[in-house]
């Protein structure tokens, strides 16, 4: 369930109980004996008001337990004998939002504005021990009120504490899990691959240095052998990528472009609009979106020129790359891994993410990324 939906269900909730106790308490206030002090529609308005007051308690438990406790007193005042049920519901509200001081002091209080309320009017004339006696129901009241939520606070704390432990715990094992990985390729495959590359360039080296052709099996298994130590690197620094180094973010992107310029390729940088503050995830989104495309292009469009264009707005982050490869809408490329891992990382972030071949050809990637969500 989302927190919108969660709101909104909660506050439907608080309200009908609000009204719940408002029409309870009105409901009591018209069947009881009045004092006959000519304050009566008085009396009523504070019943209504100290109920519904509960609605806000969510959001202000402090100021509804201030106007509980005021509506109470204010309508014994009046000559209405009604519990004071709005305001245990308040004390239960604050208690179990953690204002336990603010709760005690007002509730003194009230407790002493009551029976000098009730006397006032005329209600409690029937003996001192009456009143006791109705004093202390009305502590006793109080204090399973204020312990009801109390224990939930505590119960909710506990909860909550408990989550964190899971997450952190899921969190960490899953750390530990990815570097064993990552331990495990780099000491099963990187020697293996090292050697194989090793000897195949040595192979190509001696053949052409004694004049004979190079077979293109052998030439195929060089090339595979660099291929393979590429991708293998960018496996192992992905793996062990864990989120506590500094981060790559948009102040890396010019590195990129001029990694990809040593290589031939004519690589152009721009960027649009006013540079601003930007959350870290959208900073390393971007990141690896333009080095995946960069790298793709590199090895597989066959390009020439590649652009990189980013657009700062006050909302979103845009980024898009182009290259003038041969790819072309008829001959378009079966999605690897690589963009997946790009469609993932924009999706987690609420945005939008389009790859697809140009019809002059060659190949886009156009990424728009929301800034306020990812806040």
């Amino acid at each position: 369930m989302s927190r919108e939906r969660f709101r909104v269900r909660a506050g439907v909730r608080d309200w009908l109980i609000a009204v719940g106790v408002a029409g309870a308490l009105l409901v009591t206030g018209l069947s009881g004996q009045h004092s006959g002090t000519g304050l009566d529609l008085f009396g009523y308005v504070l019943l209504v008001v100290g109920g519904l007051a509960l609605a806000g308690g969510r959001r202000a438990p402090v100021a509804v337990l201030a106007v509980t406790g005021l509506c109470a007193a204010g309508y014994q005042a009046a000559g209405f004998d009604v519990a004071a049920v709005a305001y245990l519901f308040a004390v239960y509200a604050a208690m179990r939002a953690g204002h336990r001081l603010v709760t005690v002091a007002i509730s003194v209080g009230v407790l002493a504005a009551l029976p000098i309320a009730a006397l006032a009017s005329g209600l409690h004339d029937t003996g001192e021990a009456f009143a006791q006696a109705r004093g202390a129901l009305e502590i006793a009241w109080l204090i399973a009120a204020g312990a009801a939520g109390e224990a939930l606070r505590q119960a909710e704390r506990r909860a909550d504490e408990a989550e964190r432990s899971r997450e952190e715990t899921g969190r960490r094992r899953a750390d530990e899990e990815r570097l064993r990985i990552a331990r495990e390729l780099h000491d099963s495959l990187t020697h293996q691959i090292s050697v194989i590359k090793v000897q195949s360039e040595v192979a190509v080296h001696v053949a052409r240095k004694r004049g004979e052709p190079v077979p293109e099996a052998l030439l195929a298994i060089q090339e595979a052998g660099r291929e393979a130590t590429r991708e293998l690197r960018a496996t192992l620094e992905v793996l062990r990528d864990d989120d506590t180094a500094p981060p790559r973010g948009l102040d890396h992107v010019p590195e990129l472009v001029e990694g990809a310029r040593s290589i031939g390729l004519d690589a152009t940088l721009t960027i649009e609009g006013q540079r601003q503050v930007v959350p870290v995830t959208v900073g390393r989104t971007v990141y690896r979106i333009v080095q995946e495309s960069l790298t793709n292009v590199s090895r597989h469009a066959d390009a020439r020129t590649a652009s990189v264009r980013i657009d700062c707005r006050p909302d979103a982050l845009a980024v898009r790359i182009d290259d003038d490869g041969k790819v072309t809408p008829d001959t378009a490329p079966v999605p690897g891994v690589g963009l997946l891992g790009m469609r993932e990382r924009v999706t987690a972030l609420g945005g939008r993410l389009r790859a697809e071949p140009r019809r002059e050809g060659g190949f886009t990637v156009q990424a728009e990324l929301p800034l306020e969500r990812a806040s």
